[in-house]
């Protein structure tokens, strides 16, 4: 899309992928969704003003699981991390990544979460709300600079934050329904981290789409 500003959603294999890409599109900015093994050249062409890693139903400490070109924290670019995607981002830049136990956070379904507003992710948003959990893997050690941001009862990471280089992780789903106040967390990362400007619409979609057409069909 060329004259608009771009998020990158990196896909992990989550089952939310394109529900992510559409509360992105939902605040105006466009919005792509890509293969994880996209190459780093390709995704500098793209000049992404942000990047979302989806969720996905591996664990990182396994040597098949998909992973990322550690280069991509090297962009400059601002990244949070949905679930696995959070898993990955901690296990890529030296933390810690474990199955979890009963005691551990091993968590499915809402959970009580509690918020620090202070992280520009929760910016003006309630201190406490349910968010959707669905993960059996515990950040046991969050890497080097991360501050832990939200916790539940059970799982004291249920978010981590690099505020100096743009680097978010939040172990729930913030793009779905059962999360309170999900889709302005997703605001927050895209306005208050990414500086978008909310460039987009659906009908830039569908004009561009239409002009695309048109030229490939020609008479």
């Amino acid at each position: 899309m060329e004259n608009h500003q771009l998020v990158l959603v990196l896909d992990f294999g989550g089952q939310y992928n394109q529900l992510i890409a559409r509360r992105v599109r939902e605040h105006n900015v466009y919005c792509e969704v890509k293969p994880y093994k996209t190459s780093i050249e390709e995704i500098k062409a793209l000049n992404p003003i942000g990047i979302i890693f989806t969720g996905g139903p591996n664990s990182v400490y396994e040597e098949k699981s998909p992973k990322c070109d550690p280069a991509l924290f090297e962009l400059g670019v601002p990244v949070l991390g949905i679930c696995y995607g959070c898993q990955l981002m901690a296990h890529t830049l030296g933390g810690e990544v474990t199955a979890a136990q009963e005691d551990t956070a091993r968590e499915y379904g809402k959970t009580e979460t509690f918020y620090n507003t202070d992280c520009k992710l929760f910016k003006g948003l309630p201190e406490q709300g349910i968010s959707w959990m669905s993960h059996g893997d515990y950040m046991a050690k969050v890497p080097e600079g991360f501050e832990l941001v939200a916790h539940t009862d059970m799982c004291p990471t249920a978010a981590i934050a690099d505020e100096k280089r743009g680097f978010y992780g939040v172990q729930y789903h913030p793009e779905v329904n059962h999360t309170e106040n999900g889709s302005l967390m997703l605001k927050n990362f895209l306005y208050e981290v990414c500086h978008a400007e909310g460039d987009w619409t659906m009908g830039d979609y569908k004009n561009s789409s239409i002009k695309a057409i048109r030229e490939k069909v020609g008479d």
